[in-house]
């Protein structure tokens, strides 16, 4: 399908903070992907959690399988309705970047460390990651990636936050934020095919797990009507042989229908708002890409069982306090002992300035780490294993 008007063209891209020469074969926003996929941040997403902790199993959704997801999703998506594919594809990838050790626990500790000083929120630490912590590149720091990339990346951002990203880039990313306009399509639909990933594989991997069933899924209408329609085409899925199987083939209807279900609601709502340009989505007042409302009620419900019955699950619970325990200790340490973090962030947090103070400069250093690399560095600075 062709570039649609309202899609983000690369010819027309806003550009990079630092002005680079194009390159001969690839586009910017391929160009950007590219760079994400190299990067260091991005080979680390590998070992850092998505629910279950790294060392739980070797087959459970990781923060890397979960953006590689993200952006499979999100490229079908995007197809169907005319979008820029590479630049969905460049988001997704990078959109949790800056996500800690830990999951959301790890991020939740390193906030509470990080209170009296400006706070952490995983959006801006991915933003932050691309435009200052990789070091790859002798003539800037970051990846210097595109406009329309690094707005996709920062979904969230707190108002104080928008504020200082304004007064460093005039006009930038965090402008939307205090005029309370839209970013991109295509960055509205990674942040919706993100909610379509996660839903769908903690299913899977709290199934597979054992702390959710799925009799107990069966509370749940839009997961179960899939699995009653899978049992109606293969009744032998039923057998317990089947069971793999027929979770697989639940969540891969959902996961369909889900997608058809935003194209369709997508489609309708730019015809009826008809924007003639990227920047005319941009002036809108709400965004463009959702659910139909019927599913976006069924979306909320799952939301809350599994809330209910898995993230608060006491097995879950209990390794994320862990979590916790580590991110805040860590810091603890770090800031007692600075010269004890590696790749030159000692150096810099012992010579820290008002405008980047040691607690950030810490906070990046911990954001950075993998699961295994934050557990081993918390039992080698206190002596304590707090993971069997």
């Amino acid at each position: 399908m062709p570039l649609a008007a309202y899609a983000c063209d690369p010819r027309q891209s806003r550009g990079r903070r630092f002005a680079e020469p194009p390159a001969p074969t690839r586009s910017d926003f391929q160009r950007d992907r590219d760079r994400i996929v190299h990067s260091t941040g991005f080979r680390r997403l590998v070992y850092k959690t998505q629910v279950f902790l790294n060392h739980e199993g070797d087959l459970f959704r990781t923060r890397l399988t979960h953006s590689l997801e993200v952006a499979q999703l999100g490229r079908s998506i995007a197809r169907s309705l005319g979008l820029e594919e590479d630049l969905v594809e460049a988001i997704a990838l990078a959109h949790d970047l800056g996500h800690t050790p830990f999951g959301h626990a790890g991020q939740d500790a390193l906030h509470a460390c990080m209170q009296a000083h400006g706070g952490f929120e995983h959006n801006l630490q991915s933003l932050r990651v691309v435009d200052a912590l990789e070091e790859r590149y002798p003539d800037f720091d970051g990846l210097n990636l595109c406009f329309e990339t690094r707005e996709g990346i920062l979904k969230h951002c707190a108002r104080p936050a928008a504020e200082a990203l304004e007064a460093a880039e005039p006009g930038g990313v965090g402008r939307r934020f205090l005029d309370r306009t839209q970013p991109s399509l295509e960055a509205q639909l990674c942040n919706l095919a993100d909610e379509i990933a996660y839903n769908a594989h903690d299913i899977d991997d709290g199934v597979r797990s054992g702390l959710i069933t799925l009799e107990q899924l069966e509370e749940v209408s839009l997961f179960d009507r899939y699995r009653r329609a899978a049992l109606q085409r293969h009744p032998a899925l039923a057998e317990p042989q089947g069971r793999r199987r027929l979770l697989a083939e639940a969540i891969r209807l959902m996961l369909s229908d889900q997608v058809y279900d935003v194209i369709a609601t997508t489609a309708a709502a730019l015809a009826e708002a008809a924007p003639r340009s990227a920047d005319a989505v941009r002036a809108l007042d709400r965004p463009l890409v959702g659910f139909s409302r019927e599913l976006r009620a069924e979306a909320v419900v799952l939301k809350r069982f599994l809330f209910r019955n898995l993230y608060r699950h006491p097995q879950v619970w209990a390794m994320a306090q862990a979590g916790k325990q580590v991110v805040a200790e860590l810091f603890a340490a770090y800031q007692e002992a600075p010269g004890e973090m590696r790749g030159g962030y000692g150096a810099r947090a012992l010579a820290a300035q008002p405008a980047m103070p040691r607690q950030r400069i810490v906070a990046d250093y911990i954001a950075g780490m993998t699961d295994r690399f934050a557990t081993r560095e918390h039992e080698r600075l206190t002596g304590h294993r707090v993971f069997g």
